[in-house]
């Protein structure tokens, strides 16, 4: 089966660190963390609605159940902190936490244990 089949809400509380030119992206960066970032929110939520639809179960990892899917056109991409390169991304994973929420993320690869 694909897709999520049933009711889950958006966490609001992760929405900034996967947005270009926020203040949680800075930071990550300035902590030595890579940022994965959308193209923009459009494209996040485009990308949320495509996983809520029709995306692949990837199991639960770390405390998330966790949904997945390829797409043909870079819908972010990986900023490197140690010199701010950045690398396209194809892949969109939806996080689902205990109490239903989710957030999305721009990735390289399904997440794994």
């Amino acid at each position: 089966m694909s897709g999520v089949d049933r009711e889950i809400s958006l966490d609001p509380r992760h929405i900034a660190k996967h947005l270009p030119n926020t203040s949680q992206v800075q930071r990550l960066l300035r902590r030595g963390r890579s940022a994965h970032v959308f193209n923009n929110e459009a494209t996040m939520e485009k990308v949320a609605q495509a996983i809520i639809e029709r995306g692949e179960f990837t199991g639960d990892i770390r405390g998330y159940e966790r949904y997945g899917l390829f797409f043909s056109e870079s819908i972010g991409y990986r900023i490197s902190p140690e010199d701010g390169s950045s690398t396209l991304l194809f892949y969109g994973e939806v996080k689902i936490d205990a109490e239903n929420r989710y957030h999305v993320i721009p990735r390289t690869q399904p997440s794994q244990e």
